[in-house]
């Protein structure tokens, strides 16, 4: 597990250094908890995974709405005043979230991100807990 975390650092880092204006990325499970960061302070990225938990599963429930849809949310884009948020789904049970200022392409955002969970998707992944324990 240390090997993983090390692992996702650079990952992570090779993510922020290929799109400009990357202020945070955390790493995060369904139920909200944070499994990596890069940027930012950990405080500020446990908030930013909280508050992912509830977004996916909203973005879930209006994606059943759509006829054909899996009801599976693959990727969410708000523009904020200031910058850019962004959530894709990454792995059983696992999302990648990034926070950028208003320099970052959405476009090339969305294409790195994909590219990354691509390549390491099989990693970001989180078991189910019951009980806050993993199943």
């Amino acid at each position: 597990m240390i090997q993983q975390r090390a692992n996702f650092d650079w990952m992570l880092k090779d993510l922020a250094d290929g799109v400009p204006g990357i202020e945070m990325i955390v790493v995060l499970s369904a139920d909200g908890l944070r499994i990596a960061r890069y940027g930012g302070d950990p405080d500020a990225a446990d908030r930013v995974a909280a508050a992912c938990a509830g977004l996916q599963s909203l973005a879930g429930a209006v994606a059943h709405e759509i006829p054909g849809s899996d009801g599976r949310m693959k990727l969410v884009i708000i523009e904020i005043n200031g910058g850019y948020f962004y959530l894709m789904a990454a792995g059983a049970n696992a999302y990648l979230a990034v926070l950028s200022d208003v320099v970052a392409e959405p476009g090339l955002m969305s294409n790195r991100m994909r590219d990354l969970v691509v390549r390491i998707g099989a990693h970001l992944t989180s078991p189910p807990r019951r009980n806050g324990q993993t199943v």
